[in-house]
């Protein structure tokens, strides 16, 4: 289960693959505060923000590190 969580996993090395699934998290975080979902809304915007943090901020290239 502790991979479940590792942002830094090999598979989101290409920019867009992070891009992409930040997206997404923001964007159905507006699909659910639309649907009045607001709960929903912010647990997405949560997991979102943390994407943000992982893929933008702190990411380090897994290939890099070897």
């Amino acid at each position: 289960m502790g991979d479940f969580f590792n942002l830094q996993h090999p598979f989101f090395r290409p920019m867009w693959r992070r891009v992409l699934a930040t997206v997404l998290c923001f964007a159905w975080a507006g699909v659910e505060l639309s649907m009045g979902a607001t709960p929903w809304a912010v647990a997405f915007a949560v997991a979102g923000a943390w994407m943000t943090y992982q893929f933008f901020i702190v990411w380090k290239d897994p290939e890099q590190e070897e």
